[in-house]
């Protein structure tokens, strides 16, 4: 259940900061709303894992599906350009994450 969570709570990660992004200093308030909901429900899962969890192990796949998800739909979307180094370090991230849940 931990690790669903923590899941979760990563890919809120990304809706946050990626919300942070458009709110544009917290001056569009609907980005801003979706930003604090976010950021508050992700650190809630991430606490809740973190009962269960090692604290380095928890914090960097929340870090890295947080990350990952954030330059991929950035990618995606058009707003950051796409290049093979960009996509191999992703795919390094994303080893990484599979990785710590691997060895746990």
């Amino acid at each position: 259940m931990s690790w669903i969570v923590l899941v979760l709570s990563g890919v809120l990660e990304a809706v946050w900061a990626t919300a942070l992004g458009r709110s544009e200093g917290f001056s569009r308030v609907g980005p801003s709303i979706v930003f604090a909901v976010a950021l508050v429900a992700s650190m809630a899962g991430l606490a809740f894992a973190m009962r269960e969890l090692p604290v380095g192990t928890s914090y960097a796949v929340w870090v890295g599906i947080g990350a990952g998800l954030t330059v991929a739909y950035a990618m995606a979307t058009g707003t950051e350009p796409v290049s093979v180094a960009k996509v191999f370090f992703l795919l390094l991230i994303i080893a990484g994450v599979v990785g710590l849940k691997l060895v746990h």
